[in-house]
């Protein structure tokens, strides 16, 4: 059974809707942490929706935050509970992406996923399971989570664009090149990426410069 998704949404500065990109925030955050990113991208993407929804459990560690599953090294959970924490996860995220198609009559091509930390690890484990490829993936400060099952249980692969601080200390730097490796190990064509000179864990104007352009190359513009 999986748990609706409550979500916000900016809809298209056009008024015409053409494609959709949604935001996966991190940890402890929720989908208006991510959507105020709509403000600087949707002059340039003016036929796209931007919803960011909230992920699907509470987050002991911040009251007004949220949790796709739970951290061992910080809530103290075992590695079993972060493992089906992601798979339920998993499943939460696929039924709100199919239901976005079906609501907004999009196909997967001209939907975007953008994901933050958690959001990206979201991203990264959801997309390439799927039976029909999404525009791409934007995959900020986060990592390939299992990479050593990526291979056996691809159904797809979009494009990924990787963006990473080099100053980072809560996801490491060094989980960029690693999941590239293990992309390109497992078939992909189109890895892209980028590094924030000097930024922490976050999103630096350069590195959203960078994902605008992936973003609307790939969907059209």
């Amino acid at each position: 059974m999986t748990r609706a998704l409550q979500a916000d949404k900016r809809d298209p500065l056009s008024g015409e809707l053409r494609s959709a990109v949604v935001f996966l925030h991190g940890y402890g955050a929720n989908g208006a942490d991510l959507l105020g990113l709509a403000d600087p991208l949707a002059e340039h993407m003016p036929d796209t929706m931007f919803i960011a929804p909230d992920a699907p459990e509470n987050c002991n560690g911040a009251p007004f935050g949220f949790q796709w599953f739970p951290i061992p090294w910080i809530d103290g959970s075992s590695e079993e509970e972060s493992r089906e924490g992601l798979y339920r996860a998993a499943g939460d995220l696929n039924a709100f992406l199919d239901g976005i198609m079906v609501d907004y009559d999009l196909l997967p091509e001209q939907v975007m996923l953008f994901g933050f930390s958690q959001g990206t690890m979201m991203s990264l484990h959801v997309a390439p399971r799927r039976e029909d490829a999404v525009a791409g993936i934007v995959a900020f400060s986060g990592r390939l989570l299992e990479p050593e099952l990526l291979e056996d249980e691809v159904q797809c692969k979009p494009p990924v664009l990787l963006v990473h601080g080099d100053m980072d200390d809560v996801v490491p730097p060094q989980s960029l090149p690693e999941a590239a490796e293990a992309l390109q190990k497992a078939g992909w064509k189109e890895v892209y990426a980028h590094i924030m000179k000097g930024t922490a864990h976050g999103i630096a104007p350069d590195g959203l410069q960078v994902a605008l352009a992936f973003m609307r190359e790939r969907l059209g513009y």
